[in-house]
């Protein structure tokens, strides 16, 4: 693993290897360049958010073309603007701090990604 930082400045973790997300696919939320979407923002996903994202012309539950589809309880890396839409909207899903990239921090702010924070018991 590159030596990411996560969004409270120490070693990125791994989001989710199943179902296997990040830009590059490889669990983490890293970022480059290329990443025009920002995908640094490792959230569980909800049938609330899954439900909001479809409705705003993203639909993550869907499987199609290699992608298995979201559901309930996945972990995923989110767009940092999408989700603080999602925030903005009430209806932002949890996040993982310790695996949402630094990059997030120039989209989202720290104080709202600590509200949504589910740090208790992870991983689940």
């Amino acid at each position: 693993m590159s030596e990411a930082r996560n969004v409270l400045g120490g070693p990125l973790a791994v989001c989710s290897t199943n179902p296997m997300t990040g830009f590059f696919r490889t669990g983490c939320c890293e970022t480059s360049a290329d990443d025009f979407g920002s995908h640094t923002v490792c959230a569980i996903m909800t049938a609330e958010f899954l439900a909001y994202t479809r409705e705003m012309g993203n639909d993550l539950s869907t499987p199609r073309f290699g992608f298995p589809g979201l559901k309930p309880g996945d972990r995923w890396c989110l767009c940092a603007a999408r989700w603080k839409e999602a925030y903005e909207a009430g209806c932002a899903p949890p996040v993982i701090l310790a695996a949402t990239h630094q990059a997030a921090l120039r989209i989202v702010s720290l104080d709202a990604l600590r509200e949504c924070a589910h740090e208790v018991g992870w991983p689940d």
